[in-house]
């Protein structure tokens, strides 16, 4: 039976973790994230795991090792991956789909909120050391880093495009009808 890749392209806190978690915890789908590998780095060097650190790190990653360095590397994980439903979470780039977009069973889902609702999620998670703190216009500016900027122009290219401004249970309706669609075409089994 053919694998069903989701890969999650959103807006900061737009809610691609909480699609992740769900799909997860409904159909043990695996999940993947760019900032991963670059959260244990981090990790490895004793370096605080701030937006800005994982930005920079990304930066020195892709220039030094090529742009496509953590696509390769996620892509080949999710080949490996024996689960029928893999998400992937965070992409932000062009490169970031260059291998995923070759394998079979591929779909690009791209989600979106308002940016108030998005910051109000972001101080609430407190993902990164700052977040609980940090203001509407220091969120605004972070949507401005690079890795932020090619977000909503990779949304474009998504299949399914996702709003993310009602209830978490219209959110979860929503994944489960991306969830319907995708079984139907590749005749997978729903849990």
């Amino acid at each position: 039976m053919q694998k069903i890749i989701l890969g999650l392209v959103g807006d900061l806190a737009a809610g691609k973790g909480t699609i992740a978690r769900y799909l997860h915890k409904k159909y043990g789908a695996r999940s993947y994230k760019f900032s991963t590998m670059l959260r244990n780095i981090l990790d490895r060097i004793y370096v605080e795991k701030t937006r800005e650190n994982l930005q920079s790190i990304s930066t020195f990653v892709r220039e030094n090792y090529g742009q496509d360095v953590m696509s390769k590397v996620i892509a080949r994980d999710v080949e490996n991956d024996t689960n029928q439903i893999v998400v992937v979470d965070g992409i932000r780039r062009p490169t970031d789909i260059t291998y995923l977009q070759e394998l079979e069973g591929f779909h690009l889902i791209y989600i979106t909120a308002d940016q108030h609702i998005r910051w109000k999620r972001l101080v609430k998670r407190n993902e990164n050391p700052g977040d609980d703190t940090k203001t509407f216009e220091q969120f605004c500016h972070n949507e401005q880093a690079e890795a932020e900027s090619l977000i909503q122009k990779l949304g474009e290219q998504a299949e399914i495009k996702i709003d993310n401004n009602g209830d978490i249970k219209k959110l979860y309706d929503t994944i489960e009808e991306v969830i319907h669609r995708y079984t139907n075409v590749a005749n997978l089994p729903i849990c």
